[in-house]
């Protein structure tokens, strides 16, 4: 992460999270979650994908432009992260859990 002169981050961990939930909900209206994987099932390499939801879980047509960037802009703020894994992240709690977590229950 970037810092200022004083060492200290530019952009602090929480802070972060949750600006980027609010820009993600600003742009992408009535989205809940944002699924984000280096494999889209319509390329044979490695490539950005994002399947956003709403509240009751239901896939949200976003364009492709769209979903790009929000992807981006999440893989940005976590780049620690072990993408080798799709990870869900929570636009209401501004957390990223790796996607076989949530699905067995254990995500926040």
């Amino acid at each position: 992460m970037l810092a200022m002169p004083s060492g200290t981050p530019a952009c602090p961990e929480d802070d972060c999270q949750h600006r980027l939930a609010a820009q993600l909900a600003d742009m992408i209206p009535g989205a809940a979650t944002i699924r984000v994987s280096l494999t889209d099932p319509q390329r044979t390499w490695p490539h950005l994908h994002a399947i956003v939801k709403d509240e009751a879980g239901e896939t949200l047509k976003v364009g492709r432009n769209t979903a790009r960037v929000a992807a981006r802009w999440i893989l940005r703020v976590w780049p620690e992260a072990d993408w080798s894994r799709s990870h869900v992240f929570d636009l209401a709690a501004a957390t990223l859990t790796r996607s076989d977590l949530v699905a067995a229950g254990r995500g926040c």
